[in-house]
């Protein structure tokens, strides 16, 4: 079976697939996004496009405990879903954790391009995952008199 280059199936869902979130900004100026999976800014944009792109990355949370997963697409054997993703999971400090997204996606030749993106979703994930201190409760004013 031959594959289809990413370019083409750029130019067929650009415009137009179920992923993608239309929103009008001020005036006429329409700014696109994509709720597609791979897409670590949610722009829709060649560049950053799971479904055009062979190699992608996505940094997601990894559930109770405070881990990231970071997942990259196999390249190799396309037609097999089950096991296109190469998935890790970390749970250490986040200088560490950026430091091995860091080699994975740009020091590793996967997707240069895509360093900056990586790191600061990331970023953006860990600090959804801490959990805010218990400071001094506040008083209920409305409780009994």
């Amino acid at each position: 079976m031959a594959t289809v280059p990413g370019q083409l199936i750029w130019e067929i869902v650009k415009k137009n697939n179920s992923f993608l979130v239309k929103e009008f900004g001020r005036g006429n100026a329409k700014v696109q996004f994509s709720k597609e999976p791979n897409n670590l800014y949610n722009l829709n944009s060649y560049k950053h496009s799971g479904l055009a792109n062979k190699k992608t990355v996505t940094i997601q949370p990894g559930g109770k405990d405070l881990s990231v997963v970071l997942a990259t697409t196999k390249t190799k054997k396309p037609n097999r879903p089950a096991s296109l993703q190469h998935k890790s999971v970390m749970r250490k400090e986040f200088g560490r954790m950026a430091k091995a997204v860091s080699n994975q996606v740009g020091d590793n030749y996967y997707r240069p391009d895509l360093k900056k993106a990586a790191l600061a979703r990331l970023s953006a994930v860990h600090r959804s995952l801490k959990v805010s201190k218990s400071g001094v409760k506040k008083r209920n004013r409305q409780a009994g008199h």
